[in-house]
C-alpha cells in the first residue's frame, strides 16, 4: 500500500470529506521531511516534483529516492509531475517510476488540450497502476515554467467539464477556479467555490469517480481551504509556502551563524522549517490519522 497512484488515495479522500497534501519538492531533504511529517501524522501523501527540478536532478533520481523512503513507510505515497507541458516529458517520468502524471494543456485550444491529456492517459495507463491529471480552464500566477497572466486565467466551465473528463480519460481533475500560483495579492481572493462544488456535483453526485484537484493552496486561510475541500477538493497542493520555507529557513541560519560551514545543520533546520508547514496543511486538510 505504500506505493500508489494520487487515484487510489483520492477516491478515499473523497468519500471520506479531507484531502490529500500534495506537496512540492526539489531536493533530498524537502523530501525527508515532508515524508517524515506525513508518517508522525499518519496521513496520505502526494509528493510533487515540478518539471525543472524533475530534469536538474533527474527523473529516474527522484524515483529512485521517491521508492526507498515510501516502500518503507506505513502510509500510502504517490509521486507526482506538476505542470508538466510536455507529453513526451510526462511519458519519460512514468518510465522512470512516477505513479501519477499531470498533463497540463490547459493554455492549448480545446480540441488540442483533450488530445494531449488522452495521448498522455493511454501511455500511463498501459504501462500498469499509474494515474492521469489534467487541467481545464488555466490558473493565474507562476509555477515553474507555466506562467498565466492574471487576465489571461479562465475559469472552468462545469457543463464542459464532463466533455473533458469523458474524452480525455482523466483519472483526477483540476478545474480552474479562481485559485492562483504563488502568493495571493488580497486576503480575501476571489475563488469560485459554488463553481467547484457544480462541477463536484456534476461528475461526482452519483457516488465519486473523478476526484478534483485544487491548485494555488499557499496564501489561502484555514477557512477557505476547509470551504474548498466540503465542496469537493480531494488534493490540495501547495508549493510556493514550501520555497519560502526553504530559502527563508536557510538564509536565517547562514545569517545568524555566518562563521560555521557544517551543511548539515542547515539542513536540520530546513526539515523543521518544512516539517512545521507541511503539519499545518494536513491538520488543515483533515488526513492527519486517514492512512
Amino acid at each position: 500500500m505504500s506505493i500508489v497512484n494520487a487515484r487510489e488515495i483520492m477516491l478515499e479522500a473523497a468519500e471520506g470529506k479531507y484531502a490529500v497534501g500534495a506537496f512540492n519538492i526539489t531536493n533530498l531533504i524537502q523530501m525527508e521531511a515532508v515524508v517524515e511529517t506525513a508518517i508522525a501524522k499518519k496521513a496520505p501523501l502526494i509528493i510533487q516534483a515540478s518539471v525543472t527540478p524533475s530534469k536538474f536532478l533527474g527523473p529516474k533520481v527522484i524515483a529512485a529516492i521517491y521508492r526507498t523512503l515510501a516502500e518503507s513507510a506505513p502510509i500510502p505515497i504517490c509521486l507526482h509531475l506538476d505542470h508538466s507541458t510536455s507529453v513526451e516529458f510526462c511519458k519519460e517520468c512514468a518510465d522512470a517510476g512516477y505513479t501519477n502524471l499531470m498533463i497540463d494543456a490547459s493554455k492549448q485550444d480545446y480540441e488540442e488540450n483533450i488530445r494531449q491529456t488522452r495521448e498522455v492517459v493511454d501511455y500511463c495507463h498501459s504501462l500498469g497502476n499509474l494515474s492521469v491529471e489534467g487541467e481545464l480552464g488555466t490558473v493565474s500566477g507562476v509555477e515553474d515554467q507555466v506562467i498565466v497572466a492574471e487576465d489571461e486565467a479562465q475559469l472552468c466551465s462545469p457543463e464542459q467539464a464532463v466533455d473533458f473528463v469523458e474524452r480525455s480519460g482523466v483519472d483526477i481533475f483540476a478545474p480552474a477556479i479562481g485559485t492562483a500560483h504563488g502568493v495571493y495579492k488580497t486576503k480575501n481572493p476571489k475563488v469560485d467555490f459554488e463553481r467547484l462544488g457544480k462541477i463536484n456535483q456534476i461528475l461526482n453526485g452519483n457516488g465519486v469517480k473523478i476526484p478534483l484537484v485544487v491548485h494555488g493552496g499557499t496564501g489561502l486561510s484555514k477557512e477557505y481551504a476547509i470551504k474548498l475541500v466540503e465542496m469537493g477538493g480531494a488534493k490540495f497542493n501547495v508549493s510556493t509556502e514550501l520555497k519560502y520555507a526553504l530559502i527563508d529557513s536557510s538564509y536565517g541560519y547562514m545569517t545568524e551563524n555566518r562563521d560555521q560551514y557544517n551543511p548539515g545543520k542547515v539542513d536540520i533546520v530546513v526539515k523543521e522549517a518544512i516539517s512545521k508547514v507541511v503539519g499545518r496543511w494536513i491538520d488543515v486538510l483533515g488526513s492527519a490519522g486517514k492512512a
